[in-house]
């Protein structure tokens, strides 16, 4: 079994340049399917995106929308069938304004696209009415700005005077990868027989979640939690002739999401969280709203899949209370329905899902697919036929040839709780001559490996010749709540034994070398692979991508201060779990090679988390190295760095799991 360093680097370099499919769109007749295409640009830098129709019979091939230009995305019809999107084309009008930043562009069955919303510093997000044409917005104000005109003029006092400080007074100063403020994001409604109408303030946050009833009379959007109720939002149902507000709802301890209204208007759905606090653990549920009566229904009361159950997409008929999602199950990402009488059905039987659109009778629906060993996929699928097999639509962007098998680990925790992992057995893998085996524990804590993934993908390490062992330990979703009770509060706990009971099960193949192993891990992958390198030194190296190392630091300087704090508790009262689970108290047991990966960027986990832990390494004379991407964020996104961050990697872990020589990657 060979697998030269070329045939790796091959690999991963056409993972980081393949096609990627987003924001699928269905028209109001169902007879036009659109997607966003994002293709690596000549400088290996990002993604140029362009706006792609698919045959949603199957028959034909998919093509290049009409007059689609480099850099249009986020496809959504108007409800008289126009293709509205965002894009950050250029156009001059009469005044002499550029238009620069993002626009919000609509593109007639004939004729040339026609930009009809433009704001100062861009638009980042829309939606559209059902039946109406009424469209909502989302794009900053700056505080003590009511309207484009006066956000304006106060951006060119600022940029006059160049000053780029942000005054803040109630929230953080960044979210996952990108800095907040002075700017505050703002839902706008714009109807056709007026101007658009500042509906109000979403607060600092990093999404954007609005919706419109389909008559167009009503926006929803959810304002971001605050420094004064950090573990709260709140969801406003505006009149959207005057943002006036109608209703505000909200429960102290839980955030909602992902705002969608009945067909006929009458209660708004949402996603309800329950966050992980120091006494309770994560649960997330699908709730609707009597817009009448402002009661609150939980949709899924007795639904132990535990999915964290996805944005709803609801029934288009009006009258009929069906609705749509995805969730973790089980290594899989599968479409759900729910029947008006709150029956729940499964309807796919493997694959993660993403991007539903239902048909206007209810009948059809189309999704992007994907799974450990697929990129995404547009397919249809039947609307409550259970366990089907999906029906696959021809779409840009080859399938990549993968170099290995996919197969799965089960085992029996500790505790006594069924654990299952997915195994990547690369070519060759035999009793005769067993793989090194690379262990990957996901990021979230509360995700689950059931989708593809291109950052941190195991296919680049399978063309290398590792197996590649991806765990859901405990805190993991899709295995009912059960799996968040046994892990809540312990990040270095039971999901660590998990991992390590995952670990032995599959070291127990007699095609792995148990005398070959490394870990790598990214975010709370990255923590365990942290947490790991002080616990055990079983391992022959380390990788910590994005990893915790000093929670109490930690949750002092993240973007999820509130978050970790409830989860950690008050360091100054409450030290059990800092001394516990940090990583960095048990410094002085690490003796296994590590490898750190961090973003200059990166306000979820810091980069003074990756300083420490390097600075402590090299203190303590343990074999360190550290690749730092200055411009990169939580994760690493641009397409040149996917490259030199899969050949750092495998380098290091060429050196010290397979004792070859070490390979310093080229371009750095």
């Amino acid at each position: 079994m060979t697998h030269s360093s070329t045939e790796a680097t091959a690999f991963h370099g056409r993972l980081a340049g393949h096609s990627r499919l987003s924001d699928l769109a269905l028209a109001p007749d169902g007879t036009r399917l659109v997607l966003t295409v994002y293709s690596v640009n000549d400088e290996g830098t990002g993604h140029d995106s362009a706006l792609w129709e698919i045959d949603p019979s199957g028959q034909g091939e998919s093509r290049l929308v009409a007059r689609s230009v480099e850099g249009d995305f986020a496809p959504a019809f108007a409800a008289d069938g126009t293709l509205l999107f965002l894009s950050d084309r250029p156009v001059s009008d009469s005044a002499g304004d550029a238009g620069t930043g993002t626009s919000l562009w609509a593109s007639p069955e004939s004729g040339e696209a026609k930009r009809i919303v433009r704001h100062p510093g861009g638009i980042s997000a829309f939606t559209v009415a059902a039946r109406a044409d009424t469209i909502a917005y989302t794009a900053d104000l700056l505080p003590g700005t009511a309207d484009t005109e006066s956000y304006a003029a106060s951006l060119r006092e600022r940029e006059n005077a160049m000053v780029t400080a942000a005054l803040y007074e109630e929230t953080t100063t960044g979210v996952w990868s990108a800095a907040l403020g002075p700017d505050e994001p703002h839902t706008f409604v714009l109807r056709s027989d007026g101007p658009a109408v500042n509906a109000g303030s979403q607060g600092l946050t990093g999404d954007a979640d609005v919706a419109l009833s389909p008559d167009g009379s009503l926006v929803a959007y959810t304002r971001a939690a605050t420094g004064r109720a950090p573990d709260t939002n709140t969801v406003v149902v505006a009149d959207a002739a005057t943002g006036v507000r109608r209703r505000v709802f909200s429960r102290p301890g839980h955030q909602y999401y992902s705002p969608a209204f009945t067909a006929d208007g009458s209660a708004l759905v949402c996603q309800r969280q329950r966050e992980e606090t120091y006494d309770t653990e994560w649960r997330v549920t699908l709730v609707a709203f009597d817009l009448d009566s402002g009661e609150e229904t939980d949709l899924l009361p007795e639904f132990d899949n535990w999915p964290w159950p996805g944005r709803a997409v609801l029934s288009p008929v009006p009258g009929d209370s069906t609705l749509w999602f995805t969730g973790d199950e089980r290594g899989h990402c599968p479409v759900f329905r729910r029947d008006t009488d709150g029956t729940v059905t499964r309807l796919t039987a493997s694959g993660a899902h993403t991007s539903l659109c239902v048909t206007p009778d209810g009948t059809t629906l189309y999704a992007l697919r994907s799974a450990i060993d697929s990129p995404p996929r547009v397919v249809r699928l039947e609307a409550s036929t259970p366990d089907q097999q999906p029906a696959f639509l021809r779409a840009p962007g080859d399938l990549l040839q993968l170099p290995g098998t996919l197969t799965e680990v089960r085992t029996r925790a500790d505790d006594g709780f069924p654990l299952r992992a997915w195994l990547v057995l690369p070519e060759g893998a035999s009793p005769e001559r067993p793989s090194p085996l690379l262990v990957v524990p996901h990021g979230g804590p509360q995700a689950s490996w059931s989708a593809w993934t291109w950052s941190w993908n195991p296919w680049p390490f399978a063309a290398r010749g590792y197996a590649v062992l991806l765990p859901d330990p405990a805190l993991s979703t899709g295995y009912g709540q059960r799996m968040q009770e046994r892990g809540r509060g312990q990040y270095g706990g039971q999901p660590y034994r998990d991992v390590i009971a995952l670990t032995d099960a599959a070291l127990a193949r007699a095609d792995l070398d148990a005398t070959r192993t490394a870990l790598a891990g990214w975010s709370y992958g990255g923590y365990l692979a942290n947490r790991a390198a002080t616990l055990t030194d079983r391992f022959k190296a380390i990788v910590s991508a994005a990893g915790m190392w000093n929670l109490e630091a930690l949750q002092a300087g993240t973007d999820m201060h509130a978050y970790f704090r409830k989860i950690f508790g008050d360091p100054r009262t409450q030290r059990e779990r800092y001394e516990a689970d940090s990583p960095h108290v048990d410094a002085a047991r690490v003796t296994t090679p590590v490898l750190i990966v961090h973003g200059g960027k990166d306000h979820r986990v810091p980069m003074g988390q990756a300083l420490s832990l390097h600075h402590e390494l090299q203190r303590l004379g343990v074999p360190v190295r550290f690749l730092h991407f200055p411009t990169e964020g939580h994760t690493i996104g641009a397409p040149n760095h996917i490259r030199v961050m899969y050949e750092t990697v495998l380098n290091f872990l060429d050196h010290h799991v397979l004792g070859q020589e070490w390979r310093r990657p080229a371009m750095l």
